[in-house]
């Protein structure tokens, strides 16, 4: 059997969960609470493979609770089921230890699923709750891949080939002192601290071809 706790504050909701849980054989409801505080001692009291837990609730919200059930019960699957779909939301709910994120407007029998695969270990995401994750997990990436200028680019191109500044300097129609600052500034943006490192940093991120390419 699963055994799950219903945290939500409205009882509307708890009966109509109650009522479709029921209808599953394989599952069982073993607690009920109607806000964040009542879901951690609940939680704590009977150990629930599963948690339904609703996100606006009082004393403590369910990112609270989740983060405060997860503490203690680890292995406890919290899925989040609420109306909130924004990132302000799902985000901090996921680090917060949600182990899925379903909006309350899912089909009974697709909440059952979700469910089971909670108990498989999967993190069941609805689709709009997946999309913000995705964007921030693409805001998280570096957003200067390059943060090197075009000239910089073109004198760190010359180094990971070995050449010496004042090789880089004729190859490049400038003066020593310019290549000079330019890998300085080279060093301070990669966060180096000799050509090598610099020349290994190129490649590694693709920032110039390696050494004897092209």
């Amino acid at each position: 059997m699963i055994r799950i706790v219903i945290a939500d504050d409205h009882h509307v909701v708890r009966r109509g969960l109650l009522f479709f849980l029921k209808t599953q054989k394989d599952f069982e409801v073993v607690g009920e609470a109607k806000d964040g505080e009542e879901a951690i001692a609940i939680a704590r009291a009977v150990k629930p493979d599963v948690v339904l837990m609703d996100l606006v609730m009082p004393t403590k919200d369910g990112i609270q609770a989740t983060r405060e059930i997860k503490r203690v019960l680890p292995h406890t699957h919290i899925l989040m089921l609420t109306s909130f779909s924004d990132r302000d939301h799902v985000v901090p709910a996921i680090e917060a230890g949600a182990s899925g994120y379903q909006l309350k407007d899912i089909e009974p029998d697709e909440l059952a699923s979700v469910i089971r695969q909670l108990m498989k270990g999967e993190k069941p995401l609805s689709p709009v709750a997946q999309t913000e994750l995705d964007k921030d997990s693409q805001e998280d990436k570096p957003h200067l891949t390059n943060p090197l200028t075009a000239r910089e680019q073109d004198v760190l191109a010359e180094l990971t080939k070995g050449k010496s500044n004042k090789d880089i300097a004729s190859t490049l129609f400038v003066t020593e002192k310019t290549v000079k600052t330019h890998i300085s500034n080279i060093f301070s943006k990669l966060d180096v601290q000799d050509r090598t490192q610099a020349a290994l940093y190129a490649v590694k991120h693709g920032l110039t071809e390696p050494s004897g390419k092209g």
